[in-house]
């Protein structure tokens, strides 16, 4: 059976999905301009090989991706969603090591989810796990966000997150809650073994009943003036605290 498929837009998220073996890519539509710079940027890679090609403007590529306002960059391409990743093959499969992972309640914006998944694959976080409902899956928007970054991380779309959560409590990770209500600064925690960030919405944070599932709860301390940062931000310092802490080990 066929799958659907949608459209992804910009420089960096085609070429990424281009390069990803298991993107399966059906038509990329692009300028003559952009072809040429794919070519000159790319030439040790045949990236449009077996790859049906049609050109157009940027005009036609304009209305090609409507009214969301994204910048295309000359590239658009139409393609099939990966393969859904289990949770629970995922952690099967990795019983002995560190792992990071985010864990995201109630974030729908796909700006601010495109900016997390580029923030945690430059920061090596293993997977996102995400609400399935709330999770917006064919955004242009996300994957312009995530410059490509959606092809190099395990997202994991869940029905119930606190389900998850407890069942992840079972296979010996920690969940950490970043809560404006907490009074500890999360610098203070030494990051090992296996963990769960969770992070809430910019609106209204995690659910209490969200937090009951948690280990433990921390804040990003900031300037007194500014009363929080935006989730992608909050997300970027935390990540790159824990990248940091881990290499230097």
């Amino acid at each position: 059976m066929k799958k659907t498929t949608f459209l992804i837009v910009g420089k960096h998220a085609v070429i990424e999905a281009l390069k990803n073996p298991s993107r399966k890519i059906e038509r990329v539509f692009l300028t003559e301009d952009a072809q040429k710079k794919l070519n000159r940027e790319n030439q040790s890679l045949n990236l449009l090989k077996n790859i049906n090609v049609f050109y157009k403007s940027r005009k036609e590529l304009d209305n090609l991706c409507g009214r969301d306002e994204t910048a295309h960059q000359g590239l658009v391409a139409e393609a099939e969603q990966l393969e859904e990743v289990s949770l629970k093959n995922f952690v099967a499969e990795n019983k002995n090591i560190n792992i990071n992972l985010l864990a995201l309640e109630e974030v729908s914006d796909p700006r601010n989810i495109g900016s997390i998944i580029r923030t945690a694959v430059a920061f090596n976080i293993d997977g996102i796990i995400v609400k399935d409902r709330s999770f917006p899956s064919k955004s242009k928007l996300l994957y312009k966000s995530a410059s490509g970054g959606v092809e190099h991380i395990k997202i994991f779309k869940v029905s119930n997150l606190n389900t998850s959560l407890r069942y992840l409590k079972t296979k010996d990770f920690w969940i950490s809650a970043f809560d404006v209500s907490s009074n500890k600064d999360f610098t203070s925690h030494e990051w090992k073994g296996k963990n769960v960030l969770l992070f809430g919405s910019e609106g209204s944070g995690i659910k209490s009943k969200t937090l009951q599932n948690s280990d433990f709860k921390f804040k990003v301390r900031i300037n007194k003036n500014i009363e929080s940062l935006n989730i992608s931000n909050a997300v970027s310092v935390v990540c790159h605290y824990i990248f940091q802490s881990i290499k230097s080990k």
